[in-house]
């Protein structure tokens, strides 16, 4: 475990959280902290997981890459079922 403000262990939050901050909440002036809830939550299930492109799935998006692996699956499982 590194000490105690090395960034390296937290790689994967540090680049969500740094995101989020750019793009949603230095935008907005929330008039209570419920709004500031929902809002948030929209850009985390709305946007962030599903249609962002992420390079560690070669820049698809996770559903892009969740559509090619069932396509992928269902070919393979084609060729399993499938009498020689």
């Amino acid at each position: 475990m590194s000490r105690h403000g090395n960034c390296l262990d937290n790689a994967v939050a540090e680049l969500f959280f740094s995101s989020l901050k750019k793009e949603r909440i230095k935008k907005h002036i929330y008039k209570n902290h419920q709004l500031a809830i929902e809002d948030v939550s929209d850009y985390i299930n709305g946007f962030y997981n599903p249609s962002r492109r992420h390079q560690h799935l070669s820049g698809l998006s996770p559903d892009a890459f969740e559509a090619a692996a069932k396509q992928a699956g269902a070919a393979v499982q084609w060729f399993l079922v499938t009498p020689l």
